[in-house]
């Protein structure tokens, strides 16, 4: 029954999901290729340009909690739907910029029209997988991270390469072609997404029956929830992931935001050939991103997986700057890349263990909202460094500094979250094992 439900649940809901990130973080890493002539376009420093990032990663976390409160209220379909029309719209718009604060403005306005949609998906997931399929499930979400650079990196970097066509300018056409399917998916969004097990009519009742007991179970196991959502936001658990979680957002959005200048700076390519070579750190993540849940599930051991895969990102940004050889280099950005982005379906699947429903809602989103503001925080960083040393690999040397403190703080996180619930989610599962035999026959005949 376990089986059979959790590969229904893979299937009908996955994919679509990934899908929709996706088109997420093409539309979010997108200013990555426009920035390479919309810069000069306006005039402005690199520190100023990358000021955008903060813009839109503080409004991220301003509308983050308040606009997974409304999920959790109204339903994930609709809401999600609501922030895939407006945050297409608005990426669209941003083709019209002219001026350096019209550009603020417009990532501003993509930051609070996004905000809540990676949050409110782990928050959807935590409702459909128990807590033991949790990590690989937020895992093969994720696999839509490096899938948008493997298949948005080329196809911006070429158009780009469209510059003067139709009027337009190659960043025009970044924005305008990277906006339209978040529009146009609005409607499957709308048809295809259950709102919870009971609204799933592709579940039987016995596995209906099944799923939702097991995830009664999980939010028992999760104990006694804080009664509001001020309570959530200075639960110390709460605060020690957030701020734990920064050198994730901080080290991976500054790597892709710079991958393209740092791979243009090799010399003598093509926006095209720049696209291509920096979907190849993320041809790695993918992979990691199928290994290294699976691995995290089969052995309970998070934290461990925390600790190796932030050490990986460590020796690999200081390969990335210390190395001469291009080809080193990509080898230490691959090495950094998986790292980076492998370690964080284990992290998000230690939330659901100490907070459920509304609470995990709440909780989720400022963890979320937190530590996203080291996604503005840390390409400004390594934009500082760059505009005074005129080299974009010595802004690496920032994001080794986050990374060396991530992995310095795991043995704290571990402390302060402890383990648990993991151990009370693995004893329910025995006892409804247990039970299944007795009730319904040998494993087999049930």
């Amino acid at each position: 029954m376990e089986q059979a439900v959790i590969r229904k649940l893979t299937w009908r809901l996955l994919p679509f999901l990934g899908l929709l990130y996706v088109i997420a973080y093409i539309d979010r890493s997108n200013v990555g290729f426009a920035k390479l002539e919309l810069q000069a376009e306006l005039g402005v420093s690199a520190t100023a340009f990358t000021l955008g990032q903060v813009f839109f990663f503080t409004a991220y976390a301003i509308f983050e909690v308040p606009s997974n409160l409304v999920l959790h209220r109204v339903g994930a379909p609709r809401w999600i739907a609501r922030i895939l029309l407006t945050w297409g719209l608005i990426t669209m718009a941003t083709a019209l910029v002219t001026t350096t604060w019209q550009f603020y403005a417009a990532r501003f306005l993509l930051g609070a029209a996004e905000a809540g949609f990676f949050p409110g998906v782990l928050y959807y997931l935590a409702r459909w997988f128990p807590g033991n399929h949790r990590a690989r499930a937020i895992g093969f979400f994720m696999l839509a991270a490096p899938v948008s650079f493997i298949l948005g990196n080329p196809v911006m970097g070429l158009l780009t390469d469209l510059g003067g066509t139709w009027g337009m300018a190659g960043w025009q056409w970044v924005f305008v072609a990277t906006g339209l399917p978040a529009v146009l998916i609005v409607p499957a969004v709308l048809t295809l997404l259950p709102r919870d097990p009971h609204s799933a009519g592709w579940l039987t009742a016995p596995e209906r029956s099944w799923l939702t007991g097991a995830l009664a179970d999980g939010e028992a196991a999760a104990g006694r929830q804080p009664h509001s959502t001020l309570a959530v936001l200075r639960d110390r658990r709460v605060l020690t992931a957030a701020v734990f979680f920064l050198a994730f957002p901080l080290s991976t959005y500054g790597l892709s935001f710079w991958l393209p200048s740092i791979i243009d700076a090799f010399g003598g390519l093509s926006g095209a050939a720049v696209g291509l070579i920096s979907a190849l750190p993320y041809v790695c993540v993918a992979a990691g991103l199928v290994v290294v849940p699976r691995l995290v599930a089969r052995h309970d051991a998070p934290y461990a997986w925390l600790a190796a895969m932030l050490a990986l990102t460590v020796a690999g940004l200081a390969v990335t700057t210390l190395a001469s050889s291009p080809v080193v280099q990509m080898l230490g950005l691959c090495a950094a890349a998986v790292g980076g982005f492998a370690a964080q379906p284990a992290f998000w699947a230690l939330i659901p263990r100490f907070l459920a429903g509304a609470a995990a809602a709440a909780g989720i989103a400022a963890v979320n909202a937190i530590g996203n503001l080291g996604g503005g925080f840390g390409p400004l960083g390594i934009a500082a460094v760059v505009d005074r040393t005129g080299n974009a690999l010595t802004g690496m040397l920032f994001l080794l500094a986050v990374a060396a403190a991530g992995l310095a703080a795991v043995p704290v996180l571990r402390r302060v979250l402890g383990d648990g619930p993991a151990r009370a989610d693995r004893a329910d599962r025995a006892d409804r094992a247990a039970g299944t035999e007795t009730s319904a026959g040998t494993p087999a005949e049930h």
